[in-house]
């Protein structure tokens, strides 16, 4: 017996109702189609579905024991029917990769790029900036499937991600600074500096790029906040404090008039490719792995 899935549809509607009309409205079809249908597949099983009279419908006893199977296999159809969009969109997609700093440490963004155009050569990348404000780089709002980051990031339990990248955290400062002279820098004589901030909206990075947890319980002095690589550079050569900074971005800060010098007592930065815990999609894993096996690659 080849049954198709509009005639389970039809038979489960008017199960579902008790009533030939109201199926037929609930399914856009005319009355009599709909009947036609279910005489139609009534043959094929052999059995009447329904007992009908004047007043009522009402299920048969094969109906009553073919209705819990139908309804089983349309869900089912319809959850293969989902899976199957869902890969085909996901084939069509363009892959959003936000950044608020530029990933192109050691070549791995080309080496990242190269290998899931490898893996997907259908699939498009496209690359946001995203402004310093939001330290997840797009990946909070939805605007990003992945993203560029510096560790930690707020809500940590809601990402994953892959350390890309692990550097130096240096402090710039003014080429007219009493302590630019120096070609390593105790984090104990920086105490007292005034220091550029992220605002207040990066969250725990924020509280991060001041070296917080070096302080010793001593608050950061905060001489501006700063949002740009633009705005940092020209804080810096204004003496409006010092910046901790990972030593991968010092070409974007020392266009003169500033300098970089190395800080002994506080932790390496961490710069991570990150995505949302529950996103599972196979055009974001595929990504992941092409940064995976880059990482391994320049390591």
């Amino acid at each position: 017996m080849d049954v198709h899935a509009r005639d389970l549809r039809y038979f489960a509607a008017v199960a579902e109702e008790l009533h030939f009309t109201r199926a037929a409205e609930r399914l856009y079809v005319s009355q009599p189609a709909l009947s036609k249908q279910i005489r139609m597949l009534e043959k094929q099983v052999g059995a009447a579905l329904f007992e009908r009279d004047r007043r009522e419908v009402r299920l048969s006893a094969v109906g009553a024991a073919l209705l819990p199977h139908a309804q089983r296999i349309l869900a089912e159809w319809e959850a293969a029917q989902e899976a199957v969009a869902r890969v085909v969109a996901d084939q069509a997609a363009v892959l959003v990769v936000g950044m608020s700093t530029s990933p192109g440490r050691g070549g791995v963004l080309p080496a990242i790029r190269s290998r899931f155009t490898a893996a997907r050569p259908d699939a498009r990348l496209r690359l946001r900036q995203v402004p310093w404000h939001d330290s997840t780089a797009g990946l909070a709002d939805g605007t990003c499937d992945a993203a560029f980051v510096w560790l930690p990031l707020p809500d940590p339990d809601r990402y994953r991600w892959v350390v890309v990248a692990e550097e130096p955290r240096l402090v710039a400062m003014a080429d007219t600074h009493p302590l630019a002279d120096r070609e390593i820098i105790d984090f104990t004589d920086l105490l007292d500096e005034p220091f550029l901030a992220l605002p207040d909206s990066a969250g725990p990075l924020r509280d991060y790029w001041l070296a917080t947890d070096a302080r010793g319980g001593k608050p950061a002095l905060i001489g501006a906040e700063v949002a740009s690589t633009e705005e940092t550079y020209e804080a810096l050569v204004a003496g409006l404090g010092v910046v901790l900074l990972a030593a991968g971005n010092t070409p974007l800060i020392t266009l003169g008039g500033v300098v970089t010098r190395a800080v002994r007592g506080i932790s390496p930065s961490r710069f991570a490719l990150a995505w949302r815990a529950d996103d599972r999609r196979p055009l974001v894993q595929e990504y992941v792995r092409a940064c995976e096996l880059a990482t391994e690659t320049t390591d």
